[in-house]
């Protein structure tokens, strides 16, 4: 028996519309669902070019003062796979026109990283494998 692919990845935003339209602008496309739910959240979702679904929630209970921090339990970043570090090079270029904040691209052994942070401070990840010799 395989281990599934990941099918979606969920995220808590204070705000939706300061989110969505980040997002938007990130991913290129539009939200494949927006609705209020029964459990108490309303989620946009937008359908990634690999099929995996990303979802923003905006919760109905009030969020807490405390900002988001990698350092603390729970969520410590999304990372998001590339093919390579020519195509990570293009996210820095892209990150830099749409004015978003990032990290430049780390090289490591294991492969190449470039972090930037959304509007609620949530840490996301371009990766890209190694350089094959």
């Amino acid at each position: 028996m395989s281990f599934p692919t990941l099918a979606h990845v969920a995220v808590t935003v204070r705000d939706l519309s300061v989110s969505v339209p980040w997002y938007r602008a990130l991913l290129g496309s539009d939200p494949v669902l927006d609705e209020d739910t029964d459990a108490g959240f309303h989620h946009c979702v937008f359908l990634l070019d690999n099929g995996t679904l990303f979802g923003l929630h905006q919760h109905t209970t009030a969020p807490s003062d405390q900002a988001f921090s990698e350092h603390n339990v729970g969520l410590d970043h999304v990372g998001f796979g590339v093919a390579d570090r020519g195509e990570l090079e293009s996210w820095q270029a892209r990150l830099d026109e749409l004015g978003v904040t990032h990290g430049g691209i780390v090289d490591a052994h294991y492969g190449s990283g470039l972090s930037f942070r959304d509007p609620d401070g949530i840490t996301l990840e371009f990766f890209a494998p190694p350089a094959q010799a």
